[in-house]
């Protein structure tokens, strides 16, 4: 057996002659509990924050998408719709034809997205999960589906024949408009049913038949602005990337939903980082209380150390008695933080008992990494201070 292990052990649970060191070793491992607990549950926070924001985005984007690599839109053909069916691993795919509109409704304005779809998009997108009111659109009708946003800022309802949405979008040409009465193309629609996903995006885009958007635009039918895939479960994204590069020519570029959003990505990862380093920071100043606990137990053991000097224990490994003292230290606080911060976060996620909003419970995680993170930063920075607090054993302190 390691005696130096050994000796930090009997030093560890036998109590010191000091009543004042032993009120401080408690300290330093409570400090230690404390340290894991609120680094374990502001990582489990983030998580369920991070989780909770890209829920909206795992409903609303789709697994993979090609859009144009210059330009606003790219040719599709038949027998590239053929090839891309004929792709192992694509469940289903949809065309989209997109762009800014000017909306008016009873004198109220908004601008917004038009997003022409077929009808394969609702095997793309789950539409019932995000349809509020009435029902999704009919295909080769003049009518659209709005989302809540779009519906609060213009005062609108659903199936309003009275008073149906007008579509701008500018025309296209050169040189300077003369007639601003002819500048524009215009469609009247009805609006079929209403969508809910988040507060941005319900009021960004407004659905359609991909052919009522093509005229619109004045589009013939084999332009599309993206083409939106669903995968089949574990299937190679990377091989289908590789066969859909083969279907369409270098004009066209391929984003999974990271690269969608990878904007909101990077923002969530550089929070996540500077959250953790604030956290660390923080734990990491109560952790040193530790190095103080050792160093008060070096000066009450001198005595101990020069009996074991004696004995043949050279300075490294009286050295590394307290080193290890302050690693069992460290790995108990670690333990009893890490147990009490996973029941908690159980009992957020199943009873929802710390509330954002009345009806909304706040969102966390119970995830292994984030076990495994807490577990290593606190015992490198409890390693780092009993390493620091041990190298104050010396041979002049001995003598």
């Amino acid at each position: 057996m390691n005696l130096s292990l050994y000796i930090a052990k009997r030093y560890l649970f036998s109590k010191s002659s000091k009543n004042a060191i032993n009120i401080i070793a408690r300290i330093a491992i409570l400090a230690v509990v404390v340290g894991s607990l609120a680094l374990f549950i502001v990582l489990s926070g983030f998580s369920g924050l991070r989780d909770f924001s890209l829920q909206f985005t795992n409903v609303f984007d789709s697994d993979l998408k090609i859009y144009p690599s210059y330009g606003k839109t790219f040719s599709f053909s038949e027998s590239q719709d053929s090839q891309l069916k004929n792709i192992d691993g694509i469940d289903a795919f949809s065309k989209i034809v997109e762009e800014r509109v000017f909306l008016q409704y009873r004198g109220k304005n908004h601008i917004a997205y038009i997003k022409g779809v077929d009808n394969n998009f609702i095997n793309v997108i789950p539409i019932d999960s995000i349809m509020f009111l009435n029902k999704w659109l009919v295909q080769n009708r003049d009518e659209v589906v709005i989302g809540l946003g779009t519906s609060q800022i213009l005062s609108m309802g659903v199936l309003d024949y009275s008073n149906l949405l007008e579509i701008y979008v500018p025309k296209p040409g050169k040189g300077q408009i003369t007639d601003p009465a002819n500048a524009f193309i215009k469609r009247r629609v009805v609006a079929s049913g209403m969508y809910s996903v988040n507060q941005d995006l319900d009021s960004k885009y407004v659905f359609s038949d991909i052919n009522f958007a093509r005229s619109l635009l004045n589009l013939d039918s084999t332009k599309v602005t993206s083409v939106e895939i669903k995968l089949l479960p574990n299937s190679d994204e990377k091989r289908i990337r590789k066969e859909i590069n083969t279907i369409f020519s270098e004009d066209t570029i391929i984003k999974n939903r990271i690269q969608q959003n990878d904007g909101l990505y990077k923002m969530l990862n550089i929070e996540n980082l500077f959250v953790y380093i604030f956290v660390s920071l923080i734990a990491a100043i109560a952790i040193f209380n530790i190095a103080g606990t050792i160093i008060m137990t070096i000066l009450e053991k001198r005595g101990n150390m020069k009996t074991l000097s004696s004995l043949g224990l050279t300075v490294s490994e009286i050295q590394k008695i307290f080193f290890y003292k302050g690693i069992l230290m460290t790995l108990i606080g670690i333990l009893i933080g890490l147990g009490l911060g996973v029941v908690l976060v159980i009992l957020q996620e199943i009873y929802g008992f710390v509330p954002i909003t009345p009806t909304l419970p706040y969102p966390v995680r119970l995830k292994l990494v984030n076990v495994i993170i807490v577990f290593i930063t606190i015992l490198v920075l409890g390693g780092v201070a009993s390493k620091i607090a041990a190298t104050r054993v010396s041979e002049k302190l001995i003598s």
